[in-house]
């Protein structure tokens, strides 16, 4: 029936999401987040000695790998480079990184939360003469945990 409000579930655009870096109390726009997912790494083991039995797998240790965020540069912001200085003096500072997929009225559908993390690795941007680009920057980030919950 036309113009009436449809109950079907759609699935959730993702270009609309904050991210959060913990004690740093600020919200970061970033234009590309990856890199957030789990896995399980199987064990095989064989039930008895017999040939006739199979192979079992059970779940083994979990991990996660690192989280990879993008944005653009601005002036005086380097504030991914402090962080990552901390590092070279073997004081590493860990932070709690929030990534929120929001919905159209900008309330948060669904919380990813990286436990414990620290940057491994920045990239700058490249720089081409002839280029009509926005400088962006990478950030990779190690954690010790991913968590996913619905809302915020």
């Amino acid at each position: 029936m036309a113009g009436e409000a449809q109950d079907a579930v759609w699935p959730l655009p993702k270009f609309h999401f904050t991210v959060s870096l913990g004690s740093q109390d600020s919200t970061v726009s970033f234009q590309e987040v990856s890199g957030l997912d789990t896995e399980t790494q199987p064990i095989e083991y064989r039930h008895g000695d017999s040939p006739q039995f199979s192979t079992i797998k059970m779940p083994g240790i979990a991990k996660s790998g690192n989280v990879t965020l993008k944005k653009g540069i601005f002036v005086n912001d380097n504030n991914f480079w402090k962080w990552y200085d901390a590092i070279k003096m073997n004081t590493i500072k860990r932070e709690t990184v929030t990534i929120q997929l929001l919905d159209e009225a900008a309330k948060p559908t669904m919380t990813w939360t990286l436990s414990n993390a620290w940057p491994t690795k920045i990239t700058g941007t490249d720089m081409k003469s002839d280029a009509n680009e926005v400088a962006v920057e990478t950030i990779e980030l190690a954690h010790e945990g991913l968590t996913i919950a619905n809302g915020g």
